[in-house]
C-alpha cells in the first residue's frame, strides 16, 4: 500500500494497524519523522512535484491520497496501481474558496475531474462523490474509489 503525500501518516497508521505493509511518502521530513519505527510502515521523503517521478516503475496494491493535488502527476499516480489495485483519492474541489484554503484553482479539482482521470487511466470507478461536506469542516470535496482490473 502507498500513502502518497502522507503528512503525519494518519492513513498509513490505520492501514498498518490493519495488517498492511505501507510505504508512506511526503516531501516534509518533519511530518514523516514520527513514522520511523512504526511497525508495517516504511517512511520516505520524496519530492513528488520535481521533474523526475521518484516512484516510476513502482506498483502497489493500493494508493491513498488525501488533501493533495498536483495535476501533472495524476496519470503517474494511477499508473502506480498493480492488477487489482485500488485507488482512494479525496481532496478539495472548485467552490472550496468560499470555505477557506485551499482557494487557488490550481489546487482545486474541477467537477468530475477524478472520474475523468481514472477512466483515462483504464480504471473502473467503484464510487465517486463530489460537493459540499460539513465534516470535518465545511468544504467542497471530491472523492473516488477506483480499481485496476
Amino acid at each position: 500500500m502507498l500513502d502518497l503525500a502522507c503528512g503525519r501518516g494518519r492513513h498509513a497508521r490505520l492501514l498498518a494497524a490493519a495488517g498492511h505493509e505501507v510505504v508512506a511518502v511526503d516531501r516534509d521530513i518533519a511530518a514523516i519523522s514520527g513514522l520511523h519505527g512504526v511497525p508495517g510502515i516504511s517512511a520516505m521523503q520524496l519530492d513528488l512535484e520535481g521533474a523526475d517521478w521518484p516512484l516510476a516503475g513502482e506498483r502497489f496494491a493500493g494508493v491513498v491520497v488525501t488533501n493533495y493535488l498536483w495535476r501533472p502527476r495524476l496519470p503517474d499516480i494511477c499508473a502506480l496501481l498493480g492488477s487489482g489495485g485500488v485507488l482512494i483519492y479525496e481532496t478539495f474541489m472548485v467552490g472550496n474558496e468560499a470555505y477557506g484554503k485551499p482557494s487557488n484553482p490550481e489546487f482545486l479539482l474541477r467537477p468530475g475531474e477524478l472520474s475523468v482521470i481514472a477512466k483515462a487511466a483504464g480504471l473502473r470507478e467503484v464510487a465517486f462523490e463530489e460537493g459540499y461536506t460539513d465534516y470535518p469542516k465545511p468544504a467542497m470535496r471530491q472523492a473516488i474509489c477506483a480499481v485496476r482490473e
